[in-house]
């Protein structure tokens, strides 16, 4: 008999914690209508040639590959078997693991669970092109896949709230998902959280400037490491991927940039002023700054990070991590600026611009911190106890009509005894219990329980709507 279990880094997920994951969801879709964005969705599957290459190369070692099916796979078991027929040597493991990836997983799996959903929506909006209009603002709430250790806060599978624009170059758009930030983490009741910011331009012309322009991947990567392995480790890896000694004594001091925003901004840019790359960045960087200093921000704290990085290969311009306070968990939300990812599936020159934020660890903040809303976890509103089958024919009527005011409503489905009825609504988060017995019937009254308060009212039925209207 199997053993009713899970893969690791998945979830199940309870009543009460769909409640809650559901606000999450609820809120942020609030958000991104109000600024325009509109649904789509894209298949949980994509071919691997549309994600492979496209997240640098730790990123595609973490995507689910999907084996082909049928004669397909046949074939390949065929041709692996005599290929190995052909080697009259002995092979070791790591041979054998080689010849098995690159001649057999590699042409096997020609489908893949969506390691994101900006490559994908880079994927629609090149295949829809002549279905939309530029620019295209979407929003998408699905989950997606990563091959992950499992751990506090990053699972194998987890959802991710994108909102993205494409078609245009404007800083606004930069401006408006700050904004987005603030407003739905805001609306969440974050009280302490910080939008960071940088531009992959500067990052751009610190490689420029420390000649080492071929190497802008391997930097940016290892720079992106530096919150969690430290600057000396951040050093190693540099020098281990082949950056010069030189080029990592000049890029190391950046790591300690200190004082305030225009502090870092005026030593980043002395440091760059022989990259025009990296002056443009800078520039971008002030633009943006002026105008959410115009507009204001409700609760966020908006800072300038000249080593934050972000890991993916796409991103061109601005990029955004967000980080709550009072809690030991990594980035809720992230993004950037990518000017032609859309080029990589045949349109070329489009530039976008999005955010995502990651529901599942904004609910583990939520959790740890106690923000849930109190009424969240009052699963129905009205439960009518069951006291017999005339009793329960009478209420009939008066349960389509608790409905069709809008309340969730039901009847136990049998006149089982009274505590268990109740412990069944008191489970189930019940706002109100209404009995109707053979008394109450002929009275023509009905007697209601406040299961919160565990106050009772005694009503006429004509009054029963009325009070859980006001209620």
């Amino acid at each position: 008999m199997a053993k009713a279990s899970i893969p690791k880094g998945t979830r199940d997920f309870l009543p009460m914690e769909m409640n809650r994951r559901n606000y999450i969801f609820d809120t942020i879709r609030a958000v991104f209508k109000r600024y325009g964005y509109l649904p789509i969705e894209t298949p949980a599957m994509e071919k691997t040639e549309t994600l492979l290459g496209k997240y640098g190369e730790e990123g595609d070692r973490l995507i689910f590959k999907v084996l082909q099916r049928g004669d397909k796979l046949k074939k390949l078991f065929a041709d692996l078997k005599q290929k190995l027929k052909l080697i009259d040597k002995e092979i070791d493991f790591d041979q054998l693991n080689v010849l098995i990836v690159n001649h057999f997983l590699d042409q096997a799996a020609d489908a893949a669970l969506r390691y994101d959903l900006t490559v994908p929506f880079a994927r629609y909006v090149v295949q829809h092109q002549n279905d939309i209009t530029f620019p295209f603002k979407r929003y998408q709430i699905q989950p997606v896949w990563r091959a992950d250790r499992p751990q506090k806060g990053r699972y194998r599978e987890f959802y991710q709230c994108d909102v993205d624009v494409v078609g245009s170059d404007s800083l606004l758009y930069e401006v408006e998902l700050i904004q987005i930030f603030d407003e739905v983490l805001y609306t969440l009741q974050l009280s302490d959280f910080t939008i960071k910011i940088n531009n992959r331009k500067i990052l751009s012309g610190i490689a420029e400037v420390s000649g080492e322009v071929d190497k802008i991947i391997d930097i940016t990567v290892a720079i992106d490491k530096l919150d969690k392995i430290g600057p000396d480790k951040v050093k190693d890896e540099l020098l281990a991927k082949g950056v010069g000694e030189e080029a990592v004594e000049r890029i190391v001091p950046l790591f300690s940039i200190s004082g305030d925003r225009e502090d870092r901004l005026t030593a980043l840019e002395a440091f760059l002023n022989n990259s025009e790359i990296g002056k443009k960045g800078i520039e971008e960087l002030k633009t943006v700054f002026s105008l959410i200093d115009d507009l204001g921000l409700q609760n966020a704290t908006l800072e300038f990070d000249p080593v934050l990085a972000r890991g993916l290969n796409y991103y061109t311009g601005a990029i955004f991590e967000v980080k709550a306070g009072g809690v030991n968990i990594g980035s809720i939300c992230g993004g950037g600026r990518y000017d032609d990812l859309t080029g990589i599936f045949g349109l070329p020159n489009v530039s976008g611009v999005g955010i995502s934020f990651g529901a599942d660890r904004i609910y583990d903040v939520m959790e740890e911190l106690n923000l849930w809303p109190e009424d969240l976890d009052q699963a129905i509103d009205v439960i009518f106890v069951n006291f017999g089958e005339n009793e329960s024919r009478f209420v009939l009527p008066w349960l389509k009509k608790v409905r069709a005011a809008g309340f969730s409503a039901e009847i136990y489905p049998s006149a089982a005894k009274i505590q268990k009825q109740m412990k069944y609504a008191n489970a189930k988060g019940c706002a109100y219990v209404v009995m109707i017995g053979d008394n109450e019937i002929k009275d023509g009254r009905a007697l209601i329980k406040n299961m919160q308060e565990g106050s009772q009212e005694n009503l006429s039925l004509e009054d029963l709507l009325s009070y859980l209207k006001e209620a």
